[in-house]
């Protein structure tokens, strides 16, 4: 097999270069000269001298060396660049952390017609992809230890208002859903809620009760300007098992709680398990009619998700 990898080190390298054997070809690409110079040394002192090492910006891939039967990327994509489709080969698979709703997730996809259809995904945390292909994420700090994010450009973040609901008191909602698989339920959550953004909180602030645990490494918020309701967890002693619920603050709190509690209970009664999600991508100019609903709008395409 021909092997691309976006984002070198030099070991990743290695191992696929022992996965192809002594007639599979490896190219590992960076757009930092230092990585790569570091990746070369470590390489050809191991005695890998086979693997290619190049310098260069991944988002237009390594056209003279394609096309690949996989292509991996170890850093995370807001998109997928057109290039990577097209250098892939008819049954070759691409293996992306993709950002979607401030979300990662490692997606294995194959060809599907002109765009993508995934095979699998796995929760995934990555440095961001650089150069051209890179994105800056909306991240505003309501205040010491409380910070709220987003990649969504319809979505207003406006400081002040936000910080004065999370100063209101807190409305709680527990619609009976159960708690399962929670990265399972943050990706439906993210994909299903309309102007969702991520809140993150210092463990002092939740030590103090002003958010809940999850808030601690981020959890999916829906927004509105003055309020914003987010993601729960308590225990059920009827049922013996945690269950899930809704936390909002400000004065549309109870409206959003609503609309997020019912998102819960789709998952809860219709979704809850592992790889439920099917993940499309579908460049721009192959969908030139209009998208579904929950559609993730993308620089060359869009992310469409169905649940079985």
């Amino acid at each position: 097999m021909r092997v691309l990898e976006v984002g070198s080190g030099g070991y990743n390298a290695a191992l696929l270069q022992e996965l192809v054997g002594p007639d599979g070809r490896v190219t590992t690409v960076d757009i930092d000269p230092d990585i790569i110079t570091r990746a070369r040394a470590c390489l050809d002192a191991a005695g890998y001298e086979r693997v290619r090492t190049l310098t260069a910006d991944a988002e237009f891939g390594v056209p003279e060396a394609a096309p690949f039967d996989r292509i991996l990327v170890t850093a995370a994509a807001w998109d997928i660049p057109l290039a990577w489709i097209s250098q892939l080969s008819l049954d070759g698979r691409l293996v992306v952390p993709l950002r979607m709703r401030g979300l990662t997730r490692s997606v294995a996809f194959d060809r599907d017609g002109d765009g993508l259809v995934s095979r699998d995904y796995r929760l995934a945390r990555f440095v961001p992809m650089q150069g051209t292909g890179a994105f800056a994420e909306r991240r505003v700090l309501l205040r010491d230890g409380v910070a709220v994010q987003t990649d969504d450009p319809a979505v207003r973040l406006d400081v002040q208002a936000l910080n004065d609901a999370l100063s209101a008191p807190a409305l709680e909602l527990w619609p009976g859903a159960v708690w399962d698989f929670p990265d399972e339920l943050e990706l439906f959550a993210a994909l299903n809620l309309p102007r969702v953004a991520s809140i993150h909180a210092s463990q002092r602030l939740i030590d103090e009760g002003v958010l809940g645990p999850a808030a601690l490494l981020g959890v999916t918020i829906l927004i509105s300007k003055d309020s914003f309701a987010y993601r729960a967890k308590r225990a059920n002693e009827s049922t013996g098992e945690y269950e899930t619920g809704v936390i909002g603050h400000g004065p549309q709190a109870e409206s959003l709680a609503q609309q997020y509690a019912e998102v819960l209970r789709r998952w809860s009664d219709d979704h809850r398990r592992r790889g439920a999600a099917t993940i499309r991508y579908r460049p721009a100019a192959s969908s030139p009619g209009p998208l579904p609903a929950g559609a993730v709008v993308k620089r060359h395409g869009a992310i469409t998700v169905t649940w079985s």
